[in-house]
């Protein structure tokens, strides 16, 4: 039974509880009200909203429990998770709200339960209850459980006033339901004389046992990890752990030993002034126990065994496998019963079928020979049957035989057409390759070009404005020469200062000039670049197309050398053919003005020495 199970059986009876009129309806402000509270106690968020939206086609009224268990399973139990939430808080919710409707008592009788006990025993009937609705206890685990509170108290069970109890009503031998429980428990039949503390601490020590999963309680003398000391300590071993607490109140946990398949348990000699010593190991420590006596020692060892025997086993519960074992025994019980049963009622029909036959043994005989001959008759037609079908069979096996070698004869052409394709695409691919190549080295080889255009731009305008600072000197120049021959010396030394300027001028003109031939030799270089990679651009396309479209017979491939005739050169309109002449006619303008301008100074300085104006050093 897993843990959706078990919660399923809790809500069952809050959702019977708000059913008021037993119509199996219920209203959906309940529902809302209900669906809250499980959410609080389980620990999950819940959202309003989900209702409405869930029952929004289904404005007929109240909800009954198939259709509110979609929605229970969909937005509260597929969200709840093992160990986030306490499973008693569900238990008590559900319990509150039944017990308000359907556990009605006399509060004047000495022999009613508690409201707490009351409460552990509808847990209990829960948990041993039968998996179908309406909830049932069958009369063995009433038994058992009636044991099991017995023998906590230490009393004999008195099977008696349960059978006086079962055979009153011939319904309750199916089973019983948890008020018809409740108030036999309340009658004083079963614990009739017993004080009330006493059956308390049974149906609590009960409750831990089987609901709680506490396969033993009580107190063990323990050796410390670090002091060495021995402290009497309340153990409460679990099919998953194994802990210790300060006292019987459980309040203060001291430690938690986990159990698993590495753990293991042995009996120690008596030293250190103990005696009925143990110890339980695990991989990382060894825990040294006393118990008060041998009985109490086996005990404990064999629970601690039985323990990690549930853990290897992968069993989480011992009395959940003690149930479903129980179950077994019954069902083969019922099994026996019924084969027992079905035995005699066979024995009895053998026998009536006996005497019918010795009646019938002569009809059976005549019956015999007209059998035998049918027999002999269908054996014939059978046969013939079978015969025809193997026929057929065989004809149907040959044409499979036929369809299987040509379905193979066709994948081999498949197979190999699908090879050529897979080439093809191979080939197509590289040359797609290459062809991205060529582009890339053209569109390079156009960056290229495109720089060298703008440098050789840059170096021309330079040498235009070196052209026009030349300019400005030799102007500057001749208005020096036409001042007064006051200003002959400084006139003087202003001339040489400008002739070394235009000396200077005059050499970066040739450093320009170089470096435009220079830059001229790049673009034709770029130029050439370019040239060559149209050339495979073109090239690669020839390939490509004739590689796209297979040739057919009697076509001709064409012809590599047309590929070059769509190059063209460069005209005389291209850009920079017409920037290398106009600067080179800047050179030959600029050549002839400084010629002319050393041919006036020429002159002047004659004309000045003829005068007697000027003084020639």
């Amino acid at each position: 039974m897993d843990l959706r199970s078990e919660l399923l059986k809790s809500i069952w009876y809050g959702f019977t509880a708000l059913d008021l009129e037993r119509s199996g309806k219920v209203s959906k402000s309940q529902l809302k009200v209900l669906s809250h509270n499980l959410c609080t106690v389980l620990c999950i968020p819940h959202d309003p909203v989900a209702l409405e939206e869930h029952f929004r086609d289904d404005d007929d009224g109240p909800v009954s429990s198939q259709g509110y268990m979609p929605y229970l399973n969909k937005y509260i139990l597929d969200k709840v998770v093992e160990g986030s939430f306490i499973k008693e808080n569900v238990d008590e919710l559900c319990w509150t709200l039944t017990a308000k409707k359907k556990y009605q008592t006399d509060k004047s009788s000495t022999t009613v339960l508690p409201e707490k006990d009351a409460f552990r025993f509808w847990c209990l009937f829960n948990f041993l209850s039968e998996d179908k609705y309406p909830l049932v206890m069958v009369p063995d685990e009433v038994e058992y459980l009636l044991k099991k509170v017995c023998m906590a108290m230490s009393i004999e069970f008195n099977c008696v006033e349960l059978e006086d109890f079962f055979s009153q009503d011939a319904v309750q031998q199916s089973g019983i339901t948890v008020w018809a429980f409740l108030g036999m428990m309340n009658s004083g039949k079963i614990i009739r004389g017993i004080d009330k503390s006493i059956v308390s601490m049974a149906i609590e020590e009960v409750y831990r046992e089987i609901v709680g999963d506490v396969l033993k309680e009580g107190y063990l003398w323990k050796k410390g990890q670090l002091r060495r000391n021995w402290k009497e300590r309340w153990f409460t071993l679990r099919p998953s752990n194994l802990s210790y607490y300060t006292g019987e109140d459980r309040k203060e946990c001291q430690g938690n030993i986990l159990l698993d398949g590495n753990c293991c348990v042995e009996v120690l000699p008596d030293r250190d002034g103990k005696r009925c010593m143990f110890c339980l190991k695990t991989l990382s420590k060894t825990y040294e126990m006393s118990a008060s006596d041998t009985k109490q020692r086996q005990e404990w060892t064999t629970a601690i065994q039985t323990a990690i025997r549930l853990h290897v086993e992968g069993k989480k519960s011992l009395h959940k496998d003690l149930k479903l074992k129980r179950r077994e025994q019954r069902e083969q019980r019922e099994k026996r019963r019924q084969a027992k049963e079905e035995e005699l009622q066979r024995l009895r029909a053998l026998q009536e079928e006996r005497e019918r036959k010795l009646a019938e043994l002569e009809l059976l005989k005549e019956a015999q020979k007209q059998a035998q001959v049918l027999l002999e008759q269908d054996e014939q037609r059978r046969r013939q049957q079978h015969e025809q079908l193997q026929r057929a069979l065989e004809i149907q096996l040959r044409e499979a035989e036929e369809a299987r070698v040509s379905m193979q004869a066709e994948m081999a052409l498949k197979e190999e057409e699908a090879e050529r394709q897979r080439k093809r695409i191979h080939e197509l691919e590289e040359m797609q390759k290459r062809l991205e190549e060529a582009l890339q080295q053209e569109i390079k080889a156009r960056l290229d070009e495109e720089a060298f255009r703008l440098a050789q731009t840059g170096l021309l305008a330079e040498e235009e404005e070196k052209m026009k600072a030349l300019m400005a000197l030799q102007e500057e120049q001749e208005e020096y020469i036409l001042k007064t021959q006051r200003e002959k010396q400084e006139l003087k030394q202003e001339m040489e200062a400008k002739s070394r300027a235009l000396d200077e001028a005059q050499r970066q003109l040739e450093e320009v000039r170089a470096n435009r031939h220079r830059v001229d030799q790049d673009v034709v270089a770029a130029q050439r670049k370019l040239r060559q990679a149209s050339t495979n651009v073109k090239h690669w396309n020839v390939q490509m197309n004739r590689l796209m479209r297979p040739i057919g017979p009697g076509e001709k491939r064409p012809s590599l050398g047309s590929s070059f005739s769509s190059f063209q050169v460069p005209t005389q309109k291209d850009p920079g053919l017409r920037l290398r002449k106009r600067s080179e006619s800047d050179d030959e303008g600029s050549k002839e003005n400084v010629a002319n301008r050393a041919g006036c100074d020429l002159d002047k300085r004659h004309s000045h020495a003829s005068n007697g104006d000027m003084d020639i050093p």
